[in-house]
């Protein structure tokens, strides 16, 4: 049997699979606290450089700030519309891009580049290396909220500054993801943006190189 063959690897790749970015599914009931730190504790599990874990994860269900954060949004959305037109615009306005406060949770993914100290061992040639950390955070969080039957949605419409003075970040922190969490009816079979015609997902082989990168 291979390892893929056994019922833990089987299940793994059908989570990996079944990943999906929840927009319209949110129920709007709570997520049992417990598998909250389930899932903050896989996202905390994840590989980081010099063992900096440069994560830190504010956790918002306020009303009254989903509700700024998601005004926020609207504007941000318009603001891209506005730079639309025809079929593009068309198929943009079908996409609803956001959760907020139908999940009735956010959580706010920040990177500290000063966690760890002065010399980070693995960064010093790579300064980014400690924010792909952070997104390997998220993923594992990703991944476990799948499991545990949770949507997950990372908004990606917001300005950097506004998010950090909402949450009180420090300004040396970076917000790198607010994600909408919570229960859902369902994950869709197919993303929304290959669904609404925005963008379909490439084969393999158009990313795979041998040896050398060869132009497509």
């Amino acid at each position: 049997m291979t390892a893929v063959e056994s019922p833990a690897g089987s299940a793994l790749y059908d989570v990996i699979n079944r990943r999906r970015d929840t927009r319209r599914e949110f129920t709007g009931e709570q997520v049992d606290q417990d598998v909250l730190e389930r899932m903050l504790l896989a996202a905390h599990a994840a590989p980081s450089v010099g063992m900096s874990q440069p994560w830190d994860f504010v956790l918002v269900r306020s009303p009254q700030t989903l509700r700024t954060f998601r005004d926020h949004v609207a504007h941000e959305r318009q603001v891209f519309a506005a730079t639309l037109a025809g079929e593009r615009a068309e198929t943009f306005a079908r996409i609803k891009i956001e959760g907020i406060c139908e999940s009735g949770l956010g959580i706010v993914v920040g990177y500290d580049p000063s966690r760890g100290g002065p010399q980070v061992l693995g960064r010093h040639a790579i300064p980014d290396a400690g924010l792909y950390s952070v997104v390997c955070a998220i993923q594992n969080l990703w991944l476990a909220a799948t499991v545990e039957g949770l949507g997950v949605g990372w908004v990606s419409f917001y300005r950097e500054d506004f998010l950090r003075e909402l949450v009180g970040m420090p300004a040396h922190v970076r917000p790198v993801a607010w994600l909408c969490v919570g229960p859902v009816a369902e994950l869709p079979d197919t993303p929304d943006l290959e669904r609404h015609g925005w963008r379909r997902r490439s084969s393999l082989a158009t990313v795979v190189h041998e040896e050398r990168y060869r132009p497509r």
